[in-house]
C-alpha cells in the first residue's frame, strides 16, 4: 500500500512493442489505473464472480445508497422490498412498500421460514446479512434466496463481510443476485465492494457500472490485491502454488474453515462452562435452541456483575485484544444494555487452542 501510495500519481512506463499481436499502447496512463483494475480483480476472486461485475466504493453504505437510488427500472407499481430489521443496510428512499425479516431476539439468529410469507409476485429487492459480526450467528443464505428465486423475481443483496473472513464465498453457490463485502473486515483497506451475479444486470438498471461506483484511493485498492494472495496462503502448504488465485483462494479458505471451525466449536464449548457467564444469543432461557455448531468463531459475553469495560481491560492486560462489544438496535432489543455492556471475541486463523484456554482462564479469573 505504501508503494501504490508512492506510484499512483506516477505516469506508467510506456514499452515500445511492435508486431501485429501487440497489445496497445496507451501513453499518459496513470499507475492508479492498473491499482484500481488490479482491485476488481482480487474482489472477483474472493467472490468466484467477473471482474466486470464488480463496483468499488469507499464503503458499503455508500454504495448502497447509490444502488437504491438506481433501483426504479427493477420496481412497479405496488412493488414490495424486503429487508432485514434491526440489522439492515440502509439502503436510503425506496420507492415501495418495506417487509421487515426479523431476528430471533433470543439467539439473534436470523429464520429463514418466514420469508416464505414475506416474499410473493410482488417483491422485487431483498437484502439481509450472511453472519452477525458480534453474535458470530451465520443466516440459511441458500435457504433464503431458493425461497426468493422461488417465488418472485426479485434480486437478492447479501452482505458476506463477516462470514468471508471464515469461508469462501462462490456468489453462485450462495444464489445470491449480489453480494456486498467490507474489505476493512477482512483486515484489508477501507474499500467496499457490490458484486454482481452477471454484468448484464447493469442493464436491467439502465446504468453503466461507472454508474453505481464512488470514487476511491489509488493508494488503498493497491492493496487488495495482497489481501487477496494473503488468504490464498493461508491453506495447505503443498495447495498454495498450485492453479490460478482463485483456486488457490477456494482451497486455502476450505481448510481455513475446518479450522476455524474446531476453534468455535471449542470456543463456545468451554466459555459456555463458566457458570457466570452468559454469551449473547446462546445461554439463557430466551435463548434455548440455539445452534452452535454454524457459527463464525466470534461471540459477545458479559460476566455476572462485572462491568463491561472492566472484562475488557482484563483481557487486555493478559495480552488478549476484544472489543467492546458496538452498540447497535439488534443488541439493544436482546438487552445488552440492560446488563452492562458485553465484549466481543473474534478469532482468526492464526488463533490456537492454547489461546482459548487462556481466555477462558483470565475470564474465570473474573467470575
Amino acid at each position: 500500500m505504501a508503494r501504490a501510495f508512492r506510484m499512483s500519481p506516477a505516469v506508467a512506463a510506456v514499452e515500445t512493442s511492435s508486431g501485429s499481436h501487440s497489445a496497445p499502447v496507451t501513453a499518459g496512463r496513470l499507475e492508479r489505473t492498473d491499482f484500481i483494475a488490479t482491485a476488481r480483480m482480487a474482489v472477483a476472486d474472493l467472490t468466484d464472480a467477473h471482474h466486470d461485475a464488480v463496483v468499488l466504493g469507499p464503503s458499503l453504505p455508500v454504495l448502497y445508497s447509490r444502488l437504491a437510488a438506481h433501483l426504479g427500472p427493477l420496481l412497479r407499481r405496488n412493488s414490495t422490498v424486503v429487508l432485514q430489521r434491526l440489522d439492515s443496510a440502509s439502503l436510503g428512499t425506496i420507492d415501495a412498500e418495506i417487509r421487515w425479516a426479523q431476528p430471533d431476539l433470543g439467539t439473534g439468529e436470523l429464520p429463514g421460514f418466514q420469508f416464505n410469507e414475506l416474499i410473493d409476485g410482488t417483491t422485487r429487492f431483498v437484502s439481509f446479512t450472511a453472519a452477525h459480526s458480534a453474535l458470530g450467528a451465520v443466516a440459511p443464505v441458500k435457504e433464503i434466496t431458493e425461497i426468493v428465486r422461488g417465488a418472485s423475481r426479485a434480486w437478492s443483496l447479501v452482505d458476506v463481510s463477516a462470514l468471508a473472513t471464515y469461508r469462501a464465498i462462490d456468489i453462485e453457490e450462495l444464489g445470491a443476485d449480489i453480494v456486498g463485502i467490507d474489505l476493512a473486515q477482512l483486515g484489508g483497506p477501507e474499500i467496499s465492494a457490490l458484486v454482481f451475479r452477471d454484468s448484464t444486470m447493469f442493464k436491467r438498471l439502465n446504468v453503466q457500472r461507472e454508474d453505481l461506483e464512488s470514487p476511491i484511493s489509488a493508494g488503498l485498492a493497491g492493496g487488495v490485491g495482497p489481501l487477496a494472495d494473503h488468504f490464498a496462503r493461508l491453506g495447505d502448504p503443498d495447495d498454495v502454488l498450485r492453479g490460478s488465485r482463485r483456486t488457490r483462494l477456494r482451497n486455502s479458505m476450505a481448510d481455513v474453515a475446518q479450522h476455524m471451525s474446531q476453534l468455535s466449536e471449542e470456543l463456545y464449548t468451554l466459555m459456555g462452562t463458566l457458570p457466570a457467564v452468559h454469551i449473547l444469543g446462546v445461554t439463557g432461557e430466551a435463548a434455548a435452541g440455539a445452534r452452535t455448531d454454524n457459527r463464525i468463531p466470534r461471540l459477545s459475553f458479559a460476566v455476572k456483575n462485572v462491568p463491561a469495560k472492566t472484562v475488557h481491560q482484563r483481557l487486555f492486560s493478559n495480552g488478549l485484544v476484544t472489543t467492546l462489544t458496538p452498540r447497535s438496535e439488534l443488541l439493544t432489543e436482546m438487552g445488552v444494555d440492560d446488563i452492562g455492556g458485553a465484549v466481543t471475541v473474534s478469532l482468526s486463523p492464526f488463533n490456537t487452542h492454547q489461546d482459548i484456554e487462556h481466555l477462558i482462564r483470565v475470564v474465570a479469573s473474573l467470575a
